[in-house]
């Protein structure tokens, strides 16, 4: 019996891909070489550029619908700095107002200096304009200029007025005005001048501005009253007078308010002293009554 041929059944090999040779491999693909490599610097310039996170399409679409990026939570809005006020002119007119500012600088005289005499005066008018300014000759000879405070030195003397042209010019010039300024006693004495005292405006004798009963620096009411910092180091009399006469600008309505009521309460005291001694007469035993 003859041996039995193959099965047609039996599976034959795939045909072979006519466009591919089965003998050739593929290629593993080149891996990147890494940044060192190219450049051996690389390493170290990247570890020291900041790190920036990588933006995505999403933040973008975000940003272009009109949202802004969350801020870090540990972010706080900063303190807006505070703005250093100076005292400068309202305006351009320096005529003479009807209120007017004066302060004056002392300087050192006598045996040691101690007492004062006039060394300069100034005055600004209500929109703090200078309408006089004068170094002033003392009548005695200066012991101590007192720079540290009054800025006043030996070389301001060369162009110096006397003390008298001085003393007349300033006594006109408030003639008839309201006077502010700050202990203004003091500077009244050095000039060795008066004035009515329904016409003085004190910044160191206002009620409202006193603290607990007690009188104030000019400083510290330039600070809380006008937001201004003056006398740092040598004192300007310009300055000075402007704060004292914006200081009574700011609260002018009220102080001339209680300054009427004040003239106007001792008018009554007056009028009622004035009456009583007449009242009393008729009840005066040493005087003799009429019998009729």
């Amino acid at each position: 019996m003859a041996n039995p041929t193959p099965s047609s059944t039996t599976p034959t090999p795939p045909a072979a891909n006519p466009g591919r040779n089965p003998k050739r491999k593929r290629k593993p693909k080149p891996k990147a070489a890494a940044p060192s490599a190219l450049n051996p610097n690389w390493a170290q310039l990247q570890s020291k550029l900041p790190h920036r996170p990588a933006s995505t399409h999403l933040g973008k679409r975000k940003h272009e619908a009109g949202h802004p990026s969350p801020s870090p939570a540990h972010a706080e809005p900063s303190p807006p700095a505070e703005t250093e006020v100076k005292l400068e002119p309202t305006s351009d007119d320096s005529s003479l107002t009807k209120a007017v500012a004066i302060d004056c600088e002392m300087v050192g005289v006598g045996a040691d200096g101690g007492k004062s005499a006039l060394g300069r005066v100034t005055l600004v008018n209500s929109f703090g304009n200078v309408v006089y300014d004068e170094y002033v000759r003392a009548m005695e000879r200066i012991v101590d200029y007192r720079t540290r405070i009054s800025g006043i030195r030996p070389k301001h003397m060369n162009k110096a007025k006397e003390f008298w042209v001085v003393q007349k010019e300033i006594a006109e010039l408030i003639k008839g005005r309201i006077l502010v300024g700050h202990a203004l006693h003091n500077d009244l004495k050095v000039l060795l001048l008066s004035h009515p005292k329904k016409d003085i405006r004190d910044t160191s004798e206002y009620e409202m501005f006193r603290r607990e009963r007690k009188r104030r620096s000019l400083k510290d009411l330039a600070s809380e009253v006008l937001g201004a910092k003056i006398q740092q180091n040598e004192h300007c009399p310009i300055e000075d007078a402007r704060a004292a006469m914006f200081i009574y600008n700011k609260h002018k309505k009220a102080w001339e308010k209680s300054m009427k009521e004040q003239f106007r309460f001792k008018k009554k005291l007056k009028k009622r002293g004035k009456k009583k001694p007449a009242e009393s007469n008729g009840n005066d035993p040493n005087i003799p009554t009429v019998l009729l």
